[in-house]
């Protein structure tokens, strides 16, 4: 296992193929899924997974497993991706937990370890979140993140126009 970074009570490592299963729980769920506009097919779910690996092999990022430190119990993703916003490429720190796990502060726990692996570690100069206007769980995590909201997109996706918004970290140090 290629583990990325450690918070207080969680780890972070790269998803392997064995994490299918524990995936689908998330990607399946039609209440975690609600700012997707519905759950995943098992294609779509594998389809997920695979796009993880590529991401690995192309940047060394991605959306990463978020293990219990003690217990090792799969909670959920979150990590580093390149997104589209716009004209520009962006970095964004992504989370998207089974909502068993919610309410519990992983994601906001796993959002920072990875803010600051971005710009402690890669020593990069800004991050974000782009949140669905809609989902006000992702965006109290982004703020609880130190992010402020910088500005609005509409995306096109599964056939319905979603407003989002971008939520900005510049690195400080």
């Amino acid at each position: 296992m290629k583990y990325i970074l450690e918070t207080e009570r969680l780890r972070l490592r790269e998803l392997e193929e064995s994490d299918l299963d524990h995936l689908k729980e998330t990607l399946q769920d039609p209440l975690a899924m609600y700012a997707y506009e519905g759950a995943f097919t098992d294609e779509e779910a594998r389809a997920w997974l695979e796009n993880q690996f590529k991401r690995y092999n192309e940047y060394g990022l991605g959306l990463w497993a978020v293990e219990d430190k003690v217990t090792s119990q799969f909670l959920g993703q979150c990590g580093l991706t390149y997104q589209p916003w716009k004209d520009e490429m962006v970095l964004e720190i992504g989370y998207l937990f089974s909502h068993k796990n919610w309410g519990k502060g992983y994601a906001s726990e796993a959002a920072r370890g990875v803010k600051k692996y971005a710009f402690e570690t890669l020593k990069e100069k800004e991050v974000c979140s782009i949140i669905r206007a809609t989902n006000t769980a992702s965006m109290r995590v982004a703020v609880r993140n130190g992010m402020i909201p910088r500005d609005t997109f509409t995306k096109h996706y599964r056939g319905v126009d979603m407003l989002h918004i971008r939520f900005i970290a510049e690195n400080t140090l």
